[in-house]
């Protein structure tokens, strides 16, 4: 009797795809990515290397449909000619990945009005975290989807700016053109 190996079973799934693109924006380059459960990341000056290290077991797939469906959408946002209100259910879903905290910290950045500014400071208040403003400043930057999930607008307890992964120049622009900033105020 002579045995002859079988094929191997594999018990690992198979690796999630993410559809990603990267679209040119006012303010530069913007890796656009997509998994099945909702857009995943947004971000500046990004490309697949980046986000090969983000999501390193999913299945990059360059050009994919699903970024292409969302990108003229994320295009007018950018730009300025789509104006995402808090109040206004996206017409897309979020894949949002963090800690539970940083997703606390992430709903309540969806929940300030376009033309407004939070503290991180009024964000430790209001999440009931005592001494928290650096650990909110964290969960802030970490935002994997700027622009649709607004930290632009959280500025420090002083109203100055405070820092922006994408640079104080565009978080400036930003707050100017939704009106949360005088135009002239800083230069």
């Amino acid at each position: 009797m002579s045995l002859t190996p079988s094929a191997p079973i594999s018990s690992a799934p198979s690796p999630e795809p993410i559809h990603w693109l990267v679209i040119p924006t006012i303010f530069g380059s913007m890796l656009i990515a997509v998994s099945a459960k909702g857009l995943c990341r947004l971000s500046w000056d990004e490309g697949e290397e980046q986000l090969a290290a983000r999501f390193p077991s999913a299945q990059l797939v360059a050009g994919g449909a699903w970024a292409a469906d969302i990108a003229p959408l994320i295009a007018a946002i950018v730009a300025g000619d789509f104006i995402l209100e808090h109040d206004q259910p996206l017409s897309f879903k979020l894949d949002l990945r963090g800690t539970d905290f940083q997703r606390r910290v992430w709903d309540y950045l969806l929940t300030i009005p376009r033309g407004q500014t939070r503290s991180y400071a009024d964000i430790s208040r209001a999440l009931d975290i005592s001494g928290g403003d650096r650990a909110v400043g964290s969960a802030n930057g970490a935002n994997p989807v700027a622009i649709i999930v607004p930290c632009h607008r959280v500025i420090r307890s002083d109203g100055s700016l405070g820092g922006y992964a994408w640079g104080l120049d565009v978080k400036q622009a930003l707050l100017k053109r939704e009106g949360a900033l005088q135009a002239d105020l800083f230069g």
